[in-house]
């Protein structure tokens, strides 16, 4: 192998796929998700990357990022993220730059691993061989046969946890509640997320309600701007009710303060949000710390090989809405095994994934 391997170039496109049926949790509504795919090549490998954001990402990538990669070594992807951060400065990290790093991120990461001939796991420094995945989705907008065939469907594929969306209308939360403990049964963990739909009252009533329901798990039960508010909850809130919160981390200084304020029992952080493979190894190591669990936060055929390399790490969340247009979007999917986990294959390169251009042309917006 030579030993500086100069990044070719990249490229970028953003296609725009319909849900299969109105979803909403509590506090947005939509019909439609954007994934914005990113693919990078070197030494005859193309490595590949992606988010679910806007078309503005993949403006970012094309007028920000391109040219600060282009040439530089992809078996040092952190020189090439430092790189991004430095020259985004005056665009501002947070939300669409963040998103659009993050893609390119992975995308060199998975390059990197292709030009070693190794799987990313590998690349990345594996401590499990598998990542524990939980079905989310449970949408408000789902009545009673829609909300029980997921959740059904779910234990089938061998998961022992499942999410629901939660705080819409909350009359209607209880029953919404039973209708899932009833369809997974008394052995399935159960989890919530109110999406910050609740006032720091409003969170404390529900948080007992849910305990009372044998729910383990409250996220984001008040805006995850508001750590006094989590903190609140978490501290306040019934034993064996875990409060998490992270998702929408878009640099280290926003995990540090969140797990500085004892918001979380849990931290949550999204590989396609936060800065990609290079950064989440840093939001992982700030919770090795403190010995506190991380859990991963959608996209799970990329979030799956990162899981690997989680010392302390809880489960990835395999979102409907994300494994629908990944098994569309992407050749060498993984799929959940018996045990509830996904579980990355050591024999292909890089993450394995390949995508299927010509498939989501018709959906292409950038």
């Amino acid at each position: 192998m030579e030993t500086e391997v100069p990044l070719e170039g990249l490229d970028v496109a953003a296609y725009t796929l319909p849900t299969d049926a109105p979803e909403s949790d509590g506090t947005l509504t939509w019909d439609a998700t954007t994934i914005v795919v990113v693919r990078a090549w070197a030494a005859g490998c193309t490595g590949l990357g992606y988010t679910y954001a806007g078309s503005p990402v993949a403006a970012v990538v094309e007028s920000a990022l391109a040219d600060v990669v282009r040439g530089r070594d992809v078996l040092a992807v952190p020189a090439a993220w430092a790189a991004m951060h430095a020259a985004v400065r005056n665009l501002g990290r947070p939300g669409v730059v963040a998103e659009a790093i993050s893609a390119v991120d992975i995308a060199l990461w998975d390059l990197h691993a292709r030009v070693r001939e190794v799987p990313l796991s590998v690349a990345l420094g594996a401590v499990h061989e598998a990542t524990p995945v939980y079905g989310s989705g449970g949408f408000t907008s789902y009545d009673d046969d829609q909300l029980r065939t997921q959740l059904t469907g779910w234990v089938d594929e061998g998961m022992t946890s499942v999410k629901i969306k939660v705080g819409r209308r909350p009359g209607e939360d209880e029953h919404r509640l039973d209708v899932a403990r009833d369809a997974v049964g008394d052995d399935v963990e159960l989890l919530v997320d109110a999406n910050g739909a609740y006032t720091r009252k409003q969170a404390l009533r529900w948080a007992g309600r849910f305990a009372d329901r044998g729910v383990t798990w409250l996220e984001e039960p008040v805006s995850s701007d508001d750590l006094e508010g989590l903190a609140l909850v978490r501290d306040h809130g019934p034993g064996g009710l875990d409060v998490a919160a992270g998702e929408y981390g878009y640099d280290l200084p926003y995990f540090h303060r969140m797990l500085a304020a004892g918001a979380v029992d849990c931290l949550q952080a999204d590989v396609t949000r936060c800065g990609g493979y290079t950064a989440l190894t840093r939001v992982a190591a700030l919770c090795d710390a403190r010995s506190l669990d991380l859990s991963l936060h959608c996209a799970p055929q990329v979030s799956a090989h990162a899981g690997t390399a989680v010392w302390h790490l809880r489960h990835l969340e395999y979102f409907h809405d994300h494994v629908r247009i990944e098994s569309r979007a992407f050749d060498g999917v993984l799929s959940p095994e018996h045990d509830g986990t996904l579980r990355p294959d050591r024999a292909r390169l890089g993450h394995g994934l390949a995508l299927r251009a010509a498939d989501l042309e018709p959906y292409r917006v950038a």
